[in-house]
């Protein structure tokens, strides 16, 4: 926190131990560490958090980016350099729910070759979002809209759509650690089981993707089973392997769209 706050890198703090902080600098850490012990979490103190290697702004109202959706980016990545070995045109992806744009905007760097939209329903998280945008260069389509239910999604299908969808069970998140009621519960709340956004996104990601393209999301513990059973009701995908996080728990679903079929 110091580090941040100072803007130094840890070697500096510590080759300096013996300095003297100046006031305007004691009265900063005394104002973040009184926030920080109040349960708010490191991210909005310092304003900005790390994910995939770039650094994002975040604060109150938008939801912070977590290691474990960096599998997801991954996943991602792994499977657009796939694509693109077949593919003349940009490939088209879609992030709904970007919250800081951390998803949209390391995407968008990392794979050049493609054309990203990213939606939320957050006005305060979108204007976070484009912030992101500008400050890495990235070129990224920003919509308005709660999942699909923008206008302007339904000229476009995507090769790619990608999300982390709120996934807590409503009566979970109030036991859940304090830094997390800081965070906009918009965000975390996956109705009564956790399902509720994975049922809404699969029943309607056949209309918004190419035949052959994937949707891959975030979920959480001991989910799979019951949002691969959603996929196969849809019987409009192909489930495949789960991909795992670092403690071993299935932490990424990948399915793919075979049914011609729309709606």
């Amino acid at each position: 926190m110091f580090t941040g706050i100072l803007n130094c890198d840890r070697q500096e703090l510590y080759s300096n131990r013996k300095a003297v902080l100046r006031e305007a600098q004691a009265r900063v850490i005394g104002q973040a560490l009184r926030r920080r012990m109040q349960g708010e979490p490191l991210q909005y103190i310092l304003g900005k958090t790390e994910f995939m290697g770039l650094e994002f702004r975040v604060g109150p109202g938008v939801f912070i980016p977590r290691p474990e959706t960096e599998i997801l980016v991954e996943t991602a990545i792994e499977i657009v350099r796939k694509f693109a070995s077949s593919q003349v045109r940009k490939l088209r992806i879609l992030d709904l729910g970007t919250g800081s744009g951390c998803i949209a905007v390391s995407l968008a760097k990392m794979l050049p070759n493609l054309e990203v939209t990213a939606t939320d329903v957050s006005p305060c998280a979108l204007q976070t979002a484009r912030e992101n945008a500008r400050s890495h260069n990235a070129t990224i389509n920003f919509i308005q809209s709660n999942l699909f239910s923008a206008c302007e999604l339904r000229t476009t299908s995507y090769e790619l759509i990608i999300c982390n969808p709120p996934y807590v069970p409503t009566r979970e998140i109030d036991g859940l650690q304090p830094e997390i009621s800081y965070e906009p519960r918009l965000a975390l709340d996956g109705g009564s089981d956790g399902l509720d956004f994975y049922r809404r996104i699969i029943g309607a990601a056949g209309n918004y993707l190419e035949k052959g393209g994937f949707l891959i999301m975030e979920m959480g513990f001991n989910q799979y089973p019951r949002i691969k059973e959603i996929f196969r009701g849809s019987g409009k995908f192909d489930v495949i392997e789960p991909i795992r996080d670092y403690n071993d728990i299935d932490r990424v679903v990948i399915a793919q769209y075979v049914s011609s079929a729309k709606g």
